[in-house]
């Protein structure tokens, strides 16, 4: 089914690790693939054994990274942690719009609110909500990735993250996924048509 896009938007999905971004934004791009495409962040992290180069994020070792940031490559970038950097390369913005879809966006708290800085009338941005604090360190405990003086700083930050919700245009609360999902999808569709969200949360 064919539609007339508005404006291509710039939308961006922010949320503390573990919340359920990813995974929301990746059904979005599987199901919604005429409405969206993905802004492929950069990255200094070393690749995760399924990550993909230039897919899941472009991975530059820090030396290069900074370089791009002298070059005004990034529309935005942060440091997250020491000497770990995130950041949304302009040339990936001006590929999606060219095609006339939205850009979708799968980044951290700070990045969002530094978009919606930058483009205050094109970006619309999105905090997924964890049921509880609880519930989010509790999936981050599950990886078993690290140990639990090692997610201490992210703990920290998740904290942060949660109190800066109210900045945000539209909350998603992921509790259950289905209904997450579904109305990840609704909200794509009222700004992908109407230019616009409805509601403030979903």
């Amino acid at each position: 089914m064919s539609f007339k896009h508005v404006k291509p938007a710039l939308i961006v999905f922010a949320a503390p690790s573990g919340a359920g971004k990813t995974t929301i934004v990746r059904h979005l791009l599987k199901t919604m693939p005429d409405r969206i495409a993905f802004s492929v962040s950069a990255t200094t992290r070393k690749p995760r054994p399924h990550e993909v180069d230039g897919k899941d994020y472009y991975f530059l070792n820090e030396k290069l990274f900074k370089q791009r940031i002298q070059d005004e490559q990034f529309v935005e970038y942060e440091e997250v942690y020491p000497g770990r950097f995130y950041g949304t390369l302009k040339r990936e913005v001006r590929r999606i719009k060219d095609s006339g879809r939205s850009v979708v966006f799968d980044i951290d708290v700070k990045g969002a609110l530094n978009i919606k800085a930058q483009y205050p009338d094109d970006a619309i941005i999105i905090f997924v909500l964890p049921p509880s604090e609880e519930v989010l360190f509790d999936r981050l405990r599950s990886r078993g990735t690290e140990t639990e003086e090692q997610l201490r700083p992210r703990f920290d930050r998740a904290r942060w993250e949660i109190a800066q919700a109210s900045k945000f245009d539209i909350i998603l609360l992921n509790d259950q996924l289905d209904e997450a999902l579904l109305n990840a999808e609704q909200l794509i569709t009222d700004i992908t048509t109407h230019g616009h969200t409805v509601h403030r949360r979903y």
